[in-house]
């Protein structure tokens, strides 16, 4: 431990500790723009600058180690000149039309403006455009790039993908994908991780709210929402609300309010996905055990695989995601159940994702023909802005429930949006299919855990089954290497694309210098142990749907309906 001063504070901090962790412990407000503990320590922006007794210059404090006895002055008239004179550089080349751009209101950048008190940009210059495609579900404005390397940095630190890099030199320079004409032609998961660690508006979710809004208003549609587990512990984020006001009651109320026809859980599509996956899992055993199965939930995931290890798509289930699972059952069995015909539905997604924004829009994911089975697909963050401008009065409403029959959820269901969340519900289920009896509910808690790759074994009724849990893209090619070069050998696998699960999903909504996919994990684990059935195959609904409808898992119709062919579309840039 060392001890300094901070602004007259004495504060003791392990040795290696960098100047600004140091004055953030003491409580000193030192503004940053570029800086990413661990990821993006680069000291470009500037607005971190201190002044140290003895140095003649000003320092970076986020790339400055602490030193014993240091006397370190934070915000002297000399320090704020500096902070101002590099953040009228900055704003020179931004894009400075905060009132319609998404993220007013939730903008480091308009933060740190603010509290300099910059209104007069004295240096600013002519922006030049450079197209970049309006279409792709990741949008990018190169007019407001501050070319903090943040999102350079998290993509090829975090998510081993390195989608973004500098492009030419010196004032030329700016932020864009070397070697393709622009992002949609390279190997881009969509995790969106880029997004959610852009301080300004520059990256940003391609908007959707207008389509869904026209969709609602056509007395000739069907409008059906779907909402995703994890949406229920973020959505009250953006609006200020507390956790105790952010119920799932609440929640329905709200979306119901937006003039949806029905509002039903994507967590009934879940429960289905374990039925599927989780008796596709057992015949997988038996045919190649010796083969792992990759769970096919992510559409993050899959892209990642096809970009980077090609080689092992065949090893993913086939089982769609309870997002398409969702949309072929509300257009096929719930279509017969209204009397109506699926080109009159139109489906909603509320995802946490960017990636589930290009996955309703592959080749196969058409089971009537009629038009894609899920038509839009909003992020937690849109639905924020929906409820905000229309000015929904959200405490006050009343709490609804799902509408059914596909309203209907169990606690494994809630998981889905965890790491491990799937792993451990599919295990809850097979452990059934095998037994003919539940485990404990909580039996397979092992898998849980905030490590990017976990590995676990259980035993199911006489077969040693050795598993991994992975999320976080680095750590899903770490393991698909040790696949390749047969250094690892598992029989199941689930792989999220985002840090912690859907939870940190590159939909979720932003907080400047906070991750809380482990806050809203906590909430998911809460609503599973709270729930009064824990184990998918005793979801009614789910049941009843077999009976009706499907027959059995992975019958003929369930084949046809709820799994996909990963091979009928690859992408641009794969290896």
């Amino acid at each position: 431990m060392i001890t300094l001063s901070i602004d007259g504070t004495s504060v003791s901090v392990p040795d290696g500790t960098s100047i600004l962790e140091a004055a953030r412990q003491a409580g000193a407000k030192v503004p940053t723009l570029c800086y990413l503990k661990d990821i993006n320590e680069i000291a470009s922006c500037r607005m971190c600058v201190v002044e140290v007794e003895g140095n003649e210059s000003l320092v970076t404090s986020c790339n400055t180690p602490a030193q014993e006895g240091m006397k370190v002055s934070t915000n002297t008239k000399r320090v704020q000149q500096a902070r101002h004179d590099a953040l009228e550089l900055i704003l020179a080349h931004h894009a400075t039309s905060c009132f319609d751009c998404k993220r007013n209101g939730n903008c480091a950048l308009q933060d740190v403006t603010y509290g300099l008190d910059v209104s007069d940009i004295k240096h600013a210059v002519s922006l030049e455009p450079r197209r970049q495609p309006q279409d792709f579900p990741l949008v990018r404005d190169d007019s407001k790039c501050i070319n903090c390397m943040r999102c350079v940095s998290e993509c090829s630190k975090v998510q081993n993908l390195g989608i973004w890099d500098r492009v030419h030199a010196g004032s030329k320079t700016y932020i864009g994908t070397p070697g393709f004409p622009d992002i949609s032609d390279s190997a881009c998961a969509l995790c969106g991780q880029c997004a959610t660690h852009c301080p300004c508006g520059a990256l940003t979710e391609r908007d959707d709210t207008v389509i869904v809004t026209q969709m609602i208003n056509d007395p000739s549609c069907i409008t059906i929402a779907q909402v995703a587990p994890s949406i229920r512990s973020a959505w009250g984020e953006p609006l200020g609300l507390s956790s105790d006001e952010a119920t799932v009651g609440r929640m329905v109320a709200a979306i119901r309010s937006l003039g949806f026809d029905y509002v039903f859980d994507t967590d009934f599509a879940a429960d289905m996905t374990i039925m599927e996956e989780g008796t596709e899992l057992l015949h997988h055993l038996e045919t190649s055990p010796d083969q792992p199965m990759f769970t096919s939930c992510c559409p993050g995931w899959i892209r990642f695989l096809k970009a980077k290890h090609p080689n092992l798509v065949g090893n993913l289930s086939s089982t769609k995601s309870p997002q398409q699972i969702f949309g072929a059952i509300a257009k096929n069995y719930y279509a017969d159940i209204l009397g109506v015909d699926p080109s009159k539905i139109r489906v909603v997604s509320f995802m946490p994702c960017i990636a589930k924004k290009a996955e309703c829009a592959y080749p196969d994911m058409d089971t009537t023909g009629t038009g894609p089975d899920v038509d839009a697909v909003l992020t937690t963050r849109e639905l924020g802005r929906m409820l905000a401008n229309t000015r929904t009065q959200v405490r006050k409403l009343d709490e609804e429930e799902f509408d059914m029959p596909l309203g209907e959820a169990t606690g494994a269901a809630h998981i889905f949006g965890a790491t491990g969340g799937v792993m451990e519900a599919a295990l809850r289920s097979a452990y059934f299919l095998v037994t003919g009896t539940n485990p404990e509910p909580d039996a397979f808690s092992a898998v849980r855990g905030r490590e990017g790759w976990r590995e676990v074994s259980f035993n199911l009724a006489g077969t040693e089954l050795k598993l991994a849990v992975v999320s976080g893209l680095e750590n899903a090619d770490a393991l698909c290497k040790a696949l390749e070069d047969g250094s690892a050998n598992y029989h199941f696998v689930e792989v999220m694309a985002c840090p912690g699960g859907c939870v940190g999903g590159g939909g979720q909504p932003i907080h400047e210098g906070q991750e809380r996919a482990l806050d809203r994990e906590l909430i998911l684990r809460d609503l599973d142990a709270n729930a009064p059935l824990r184990f998918s195959h005793e979801n009614p609904s789910v049941i009843e749907c077999y009976e009706k409808y499907f027959g059995k898992p992975n019958s003929e119709l369930a084949e046809k309906l709820l799994h996909s062919d990963h091979f009928a579309w690859g992408m641009p840039a794969a290896r």
